[in-house]
């Protein structure tokens, strides 16, 4: 009985299934594996050097080592950094050399190959450099920190791509081919499951395998994909306190410029028995919340009152929350950031973990020098008006694709702001030659 858990014939996950079985049907990584790229060359030259695979999870990492042993006629042994250590290696390195002996080689791949120390991945050193074996290690962590340089300097850095949007349709689609079916969802929930996959195939795979499973009636739109596939938390209900109606009574007073009406609901929560702190923890919140950079004192402003009552106690200090509630109320308005800020928290949870451009990025060792980061960069002091106006959005929101999060008001402090924005925006269309 035991043994048929094993069969090979047992039900497999929809991304075992559609695991490749040739480097030409690997997605995504084409930079790498096309006839032109550095391991399709290495192929063609029917020469497999010893390299490390470095990416974000589920993008075929594995899947490419197996596929390159198969190609190069190399047995292919696999050991785990996190499950393996020097005994496990010895072993492997035996049954190598055994193959060696009998005129074949063999492609180590080492999975988290980061998670290995020092003195283990020293162990590597004289098996990869007398040629019994080629390793081939994965990690999704930066090579020149987590590797030792002796074995760094004997391997080649490939760096793989998180899968892009045409990437993962083209998963989507064959896992529908080789369901039988379309995925059961609209149009913007596809777009929304490539969003919640992150650049991550295997996970795409997984949830496409979770709604192939549940076969709704009818597809899925983008609330019943979240419904699906997400466990939402829990709501916690207090709406028997009224200290919530005084709450949003008091809030909407101070953003319609009520001082009257503010002060009138702030009196009335205290009657009630709300404590100062709360209530000031709430006025910290509308002045960035209502008022924002249109009067950067309204912060400092309303610290300064709550560190006085902290000092003066009850009742000398509550004067001081009603010279805090009066300020916000007479203050000029502005949510342009509180805006500008939760479009930026969308934007980033649609874009997912697309790299920052290499030349924002500082290169701190010679691989990364030599891979190219930090290339270009331009150091603002170092010119006019200390603005060189390069680009700062990763790829596919630079030039003209190029977000407008923070639209200031031409009220109180930010229509000088507005001006500043002006300046460097004409500033960024001449440099760029527009």
């Amino acid at each position: 009985m035991t043994a048929s858990l094993f069969d090979s014939s047992a039900p497999k996950p929809l991304a075992e299934r559609l695991r490749p079985t040739r480097l030409d049907e690997v997605v995504g990584q084409d930079h790498l594996l096309r006839p032109d790229g550095p391991i399709g060359r290495m192929l063609a030259a029917r020469r497999l050097s010893s390299m490390i695979l470095w990416g974000p999870p589920g993008v075929g990492k594995t899947t490419i080592a197996l596929l390159l042993a198969e190609q190069a006629g190399l047995e292919f042994a696999r050991l785990s950094a996190v499950m393996s250590g020097v005994a496990e290696l010895r072993k492997a390195m035996e049954t190598a050399q055994a193959l060696r002996r009998s005129g074949r080689g063999t492609a180590l791949f080492l999975d988290e190959i980061h998670r290995w120390n020092k003195a283990q991945q020293d162990g590597l050193l004289p098996y990869v450099e007398d040629g019994t074996i080629t390793l081939i290690g994965a990690t999704t962590e930066n090579p020149s920190f987590e590797l030792n340089a002796a074995l760094l300097s004997r391997c080649q850095v490939f760096v793989l791509r998180r899968f892009d949007a045409e990437a993962c349709g083209k998963l989507m689609a064959r896992a529908e081919a080789q369901v039988g079916r379309p995925l059961p969802v609209t149009a913007e929930a596809r777009e929304a499951l490539v969003g919640m996959a992150d650049g991550d195939g295997r996970y795409l795979l997984n949830l496409c395998d979770e709604l192939f499973a549940l076969d709704p009636p009818a597809p899925l739109d983008l609330a019943g994909l979240q419904e699906a596939l997400q466990k939402r938390a829990p709501v916690y209900d207090k709406a028997t306190d009224g200290h919530y109606g005084l709450f949003s009574a008091l809030q909407k007073s101070i953003r319609g410029s009520d001082v009257q009406a503010s002060l009138y609901w702030l009196a009335r929560m205290l009657k009630a028995g709300e404590p100062p702190k709360g209530i000031f923890r709430r006025l910290a919140v509308m002045a960035t919340e209502e008022i924002g950079l249109a009067d950067p004192n309204a912060v400092q402003h309303t610290m300064a009152c709550a560190q006085s009552f902290e000092r003066s106690g009850e009742p000398e200090g509550l004067p001081a929350l009603g010279q805090c509630v009066a300020y916000l109320a007479t203050a000029v308005k502005s949510n342009a950031v509180y805006t500008a800020f939760y479009e930026a928290m969308d934007l980033a949870g649609r874009t997912g973990s697309i790299p920052p451009p290499r030349h924002l990025i500082n290169a701190p060792t010679a691989m990364m020098k030599a891979m190219g980061f930090k290339d270009g960069y331009r150091y603002d002091h170092d010119f006019e008006h200390a603005f060189s106006g390069q680009e700062f959005f990763p790829e596919g929101l630079d030039g003209a694709a190029r977000p407008n999060l923070y639209r200031p008001n031409e009220r109180g402090n930010e229509r000088e702001i507005l001006k500043r924005m002006q300046f460097w925006d004409g500033l960024r269309d001449r440099l760029k030659g527009r």
